[in-house]
């Protein structure tokens, strides 16, 4: 749509909303009054609660600063031995599933909660979804249903902050039987939104026309002057004889036409990406508008809990096959995913894009993005309780990333024996060294450990982290639940999903009808 097409249907949407508006009045002084604090006064705030003095400051992606990153693989490694994530607590190795499923995992989430993503609140109030528009849309030449839906948080104990999740579902109509689904971390939007008939359209122009006039006449005169002017025009529509585009298509259009459907959610409609929003959003709202404990949920626990509202939405939907829903997201949604994966089961399938520290390159890694970088600017997304490995000075000592007792490998470890796709670039084409793709090799190979315990295949070589090395570039590691590929994009997954989608039909077992 162009500027001129949006502004005219804003300005139309503006006017109709100020109609139509209703003011609800809360007596605000029924609740505890809601905390209101900046970036920089809820991280000080933490900083003192856990009884830190001075953080480490994070690396500068810059190579050329004075405080650059470290891009040197010989001083990459400070503690390069990794927590065993086949060895209890007690010193026990874990050989069997049972002892897996009934033991070691628990400690892992215990672990990983605590000092990492944080605990998910018992009081969390329920969801309920409406479908707020239906549309019967074209994405190439592909018939689908869009579905606009909103799940509402109850907020009754605290109505000072209101919570809607906005996700957008699409289905393709040509494909017989419940179908996958892939959820998204995005920004939900129609593909491709049907318009009225050009009958309709000129009833539509007439009417805003007389509305404008009536709001400012002296617009007659310019009407007047430009009586085949149409304010609002129709959008290009499907050219069904125009040639197929050069290229890979759109990754949501590789998943129709394979018989997938998608979902995009909003993280923002879930919780702010920033500390500012840390009193407001879902934990807000649970915590009444008060400001976090150390072991609290940061953003990336707070955006995986919505993934899972959002599942329970699509399990509802008979053309859905609950039963093959998975998660996708890149960069911090990639952590988001990566996060939802190991804590929902029900999610069947991952795909992991460009996630970095936070997601699955290893948190004692000290190449370019680092446990400080997290400390600092993006704490609120982890538990606070995260900040003390980024402690030089505080009461209980000092800490850094070796001191966790966890790492992402383990992180990793929490979605076997489900198929999981570790996905990155390449730093040439904007996928940068800042995201250790080496850390997140050597994390996946790790990991691989616990498949294997649980009948499954990994990427397919041993898993000592230390020696195997990564791959050349475009190299397939995909014969297992856990899959490798690097990429010869920059910062996208885009480039993997003609690889992910036939994997992930073998894996979950799925041929389009």
């Amino acid at each position: 749509m162009n500027i001129k097409n949006t502004f005219s249907l804003c300005f139309f949407l503006m006017i109709i909303g100020s109609i139509s508006a209703q003011t609800i009045k809360i007596d605000s002084t029924k609740y505890p009054r809601m905390v209101t604090l900046t970036d920089q006064q809820d991280h000080d705030r933490m900083m003192q609660v856990l009884g830190i003095k001075t953080l480490r400051p994070g690396p500068s992606g810059n190579e050329s600063a004075p405080n650059h990153a470290n891009y040197d693989e010989s001083l990459a490694n400070p503690c390069p031995q990794l927590p065993d994530a086949l060895t209890l607590k007690n010193g026990s190795k874990v050989t069997t599933a049972d002892i897996w499923w009934n033991k070691r995992r628990p400690e892992l989430v215990e672990d990983i909660e605590r000092e990492v993503y944080g605990r998910l609140p018992k009081n969390i109030p329920s969801v309920q979804w409406t479908v707020k528009i239906t549309d019967k849309e074209f994405v190439g030449r592909i018939p689908v249903i869009a579905k606009q839906v909103i799940g509402h948080v109850d907020n009754n104990e605290y109505p000072l902050i209101n919570v809607d999740i906005n996700m957008m579902v699409v289905i393709p109509s040509n494909v017989k039987g419940p179908v996958p689904v892939l959820m998204m971390f995005g920004r939900p939007s129609f593909p491709s939104p049907a318009q009225p008939s050009l009958e309709n359209m000129e009833k539509i122009n007439n009417a805003f026309k007389e509305m404008m006039i009536k709001n400012d006449p002296s617009l007659k005169a310019i009407f007047d002057q430009y009586p085949a002017y149409q304010p609002i025009t129709r959008l290009p529509g499907t050219n069904f004889f125009a040639p197929p585009p050069v290229g890979d298509l759109p990754p949501t259009e590789q998943l129709l036409a394979a018989g997938w459907g998608y979902a995009t959610i909003d993280p923002a409609s879930i919780q702010a990406d920033n500390g500012a929003g840390i009193t407001r959003g879902i934990i807000g709202l649970v915590n009444k508008g008060q400001p976090r404990k150390p072991d609290d949920w940061g953003a990336l626990r707070a955006w995986a809990w919505g993934a899972a509202r959002g599942l329970d939405y699509l399990e509802t939907c008979p053309e859905i096959d609950a039963k093959k829903i998975g998660i996708e997201g890149v960069s911090r949604y990639g952590k988001a995913a990566l996060v939802t994966l190991a804590f929902e089961p029900r999610f069947a399938i991952g795909l992991i894009g460009s996630s970095g520290k936070g997601g699955t390159t290893l948190h004692r890694r000290v190449f370019g993005e680092a446990v400080e970088s997290l400390t600092g600017g993006e704490y609120y997304w982890m538990a606070g309780n995260y900040m003390k490995y980024g402690a030089s000075e505080a009461t209980f000592g000092k800490k850094t990333g070796c001191d966790l007792p966890v790492d992402s490998h383990e992180l990793i470890a929490l979605s076997a024996p489900r198929p999981t796709f570790i996905s990155y670039g390449i730093p040439e084409k904007g996928d940068a060294k800042w995201l250790d793709q080496q850390g997140s090799y050597m994390a996946t190979v790790a990991a691989g450990s616990v498949f294997k315990l649980l009948g499954v295949k990994d990427i397919g070589v041993s898993n000592d982290y230390l020696t195997e090395k990564m791959p050349p570039v475009n190299t397939d590691m995909l014969d297992g639940h856990l899959a490798w590929r690097q990429h010869d994009g920059g910062h996208t997954d885009a480039p993997n999903f003609k690889y992910f989608i036939p994997w992930a039909n073998r894996m979950l077992d799925y041929k389009k009808q």
